[in-house]
């Protein structure tokens, strides 16, 4: 029973830092990444669908992204899609391929970044935190219905702490990559 809320709490937050990863890896750094745009939504044929089951996206240079849609129609709706987007980049089309250059970031946006990315790690902290406040909760309950005894509850408090510890340093290691890489020239 004990285990299983452990399995379930490591589970959580496992899966928090894995959003926490993925939501740093759109955003923009000075260098060109597929993971930037590959999620960016289309209104393709009236159906929102991700960019990446419309289009190869490669890296040709390293401050450059390629996408070559499977459907030429489609560029169009590619272009306005990634003008709408918050991303500050032009498209450029050649009929057949998109580029997006990435212009290098100015020291104020590289700050601005930063602040994102510092924002988004607190956030997974609390959500990871949060984790461990219900779990301890039902561990107390657990303890109040007699179904565990108050040495079990506080071992597998000390077990469920261990556990936040190793997933908030998760979290703190992603953010300060992502932070070394935006303020990288």
């Amino acid at each position: 029973m004990i285990q299983d809320l452990l399995r379930d709490a490591e589970r959580r937050m496992q899966r928090a830092v894995q959003i926490l990863d993925d939501d740093l890896k759109r955003i923009r750094t000075g260098r060109a990444s597929p993971a930037l745009v590959e999620k960016l939504t289309i209104d393709y044929y009236g159906v929102p669908t991700p960019l990446i089951q419309l289009a190869t996206i490669t890296v040709p240079e390293p401050r450059q992204l390629l996408i070559r849609p499977f459907d030429p129609k489609a560029i169009p709706l590619i272009e306005r899609a990634i003008l709408t987007s918050d991303l500050g980049l032009t498209p450029n089309n050649d009929g057949k391929n998109i580029r997006l250059n990435l212009p290098p970031l100015t020291e104020e946006r590289r700050r601005e970044l930063v602040r994102v990315v510092q924002r988004r790690v607190e956030e997974i902290r609390v959500a990871i935190r949060n984790v461990r406040r219900d779990v301890i909760k039902d561990l107390r309950e657990m303890e109040d219905e007699k179904m565990i005894s108050e040495d079990e509850r506080k071992r597998a408090e000390e077990k469920l702490q261990e556990l936040t510890d190793k997933y908030i340093e998760k979290a703190n290691d992603l953010g300060a990559r992502k932070e070394e890489e935006i303020m990288e020239r």
